[in-house]
């Protein structure tokens, strides 16, 4: 299939696509293969698709979900992201790298609410709807993510990184 439209709408897209996916998946390859296979997905059904970064979006939670189930607890997710050169954002990327972990460490499901809710900024209808689930899971799930990553997060007294990674949204 050669559809303009989807070509364009890769191209104007797929940077916000992965970077959702990494924080889906915690990990760079795995976030690309997430991306390409809900791609693949939605552009067999290119026509008949009225919001596509919804049904994008739905796409790579419903593969992450898949995925998570079939290979469970024997997915490791890495203990530190790989050093790359920048300027000296030692602090940023310190609390960077410490949410990454602890989103890492929320189960699939809840990791996605997350995500979708607070990193894509939906709203608990829309992150309900892609998900295919009703909007009191959504808030019941947000509620414990926040709670564990403030858990994770806060075991040293430090409320104020944690509050600028994850705010007081609960």
């Amino acid at each position: 299939m050669d559809d303009p439209d989807f070509r364009e709408f890769v191209e104007a897209r797929y940077g916000d696509l992965l970077r959702t996916a990494y924080l889906l998946t915690g990990g760079r390859d795995a976030a690309q293969d997430l991306v390409h296979e809900a791609l693949l997905k939605t552009m067999r059904r290119w026509r008949r698709v009225d919001e596509p970064m919804a049904y994008v979006r739905r796409a790579m939670v419903n593969e992450r979900t898949n995925r998570w189930r079939r290979i469970g607890l024997r997915e490791l997710l890495p203990g530190a992201l790989p050093d790359r050169p920048r300027a000296d954002d030692t602090d940023s990327v310190a609390e960077r790298d410490e949410l990454l972990l602890a989103l890492g460490r929320l189960p699939a499901r809840m990791r996605a609410v997350v995500v979708l809710r607070y990193w894509e900024d939906l709203a608990e209808a829309d992150v309900a709807a892609a998900m295919g689930c009703s909007v009191g899971t959504v808030k019941s799930q947000a509620a414990r993510g926040l709670a564990r990553l403030r858990d994770v997060l806060r075991p040293g007294g430090r409320p104020a990184v944690t509050d600028r990674l994850i705010g007081e949204q609960a």
